[in-house]
């Protein structure tokens, strides 16, 4: 049996939890980032995904009607998962090197929900 190329974590989240429009005290957005980022660590550990060196990243919200979003808006959660996999010890770190983090997208579907896709990317071997 060969492992998955693509994992899929599903966030506990009906909406993101960090936005590029909030306007919050800086003490309530750690607290939020430093919860999005232990989240996206224990379902990443759960999923058993193994170290892999270098991965691409991407969040999808599935929303349920037409309204007007903005998908730059977040880029925050992004980010917070994006370290998440890093505690997760899944990558080094989050630099563009190891990570490729892709532009948020917002779907329609029939049920509301996030979701960060990883996928692993080939070691590059220097010249």
């Amino acid at each position: 049996m060969t492992a998955p190329t693509t994992y899929r974590l599903v966030l506990p989240y009906l909406r993101p939890p960090l936005t590029a429009n909030q306007r919050q005290h800086w003490a309530r957005k750690a607290k939020l980032t430093r919860a999005v980022r232990h989240t996206t660590a224990t379902l990443a550990r759960a999923e058993r995904i193994p170290p892999l060196g270098r991965c691409t990243v991407s969040l999808v919200w599935t929303v349920t009607n037409r309204r007007r979003r903005d998908a730059d808006n977040l880029v925050p959660t992004l980010k917070a998962c994006a370290d998440g996999l890093v505690d997760a010890e899944i990558v080094a770190d989050d630099v563009p090197e190891l990570m490729t983090k892709q532009m948020p997208e917002i779907v329609l579907g029939e049920r509301v929900g996030l979701v960060l896709i990883v996928e692993p990317l080939a070691l590059e071997v220097p010249a």
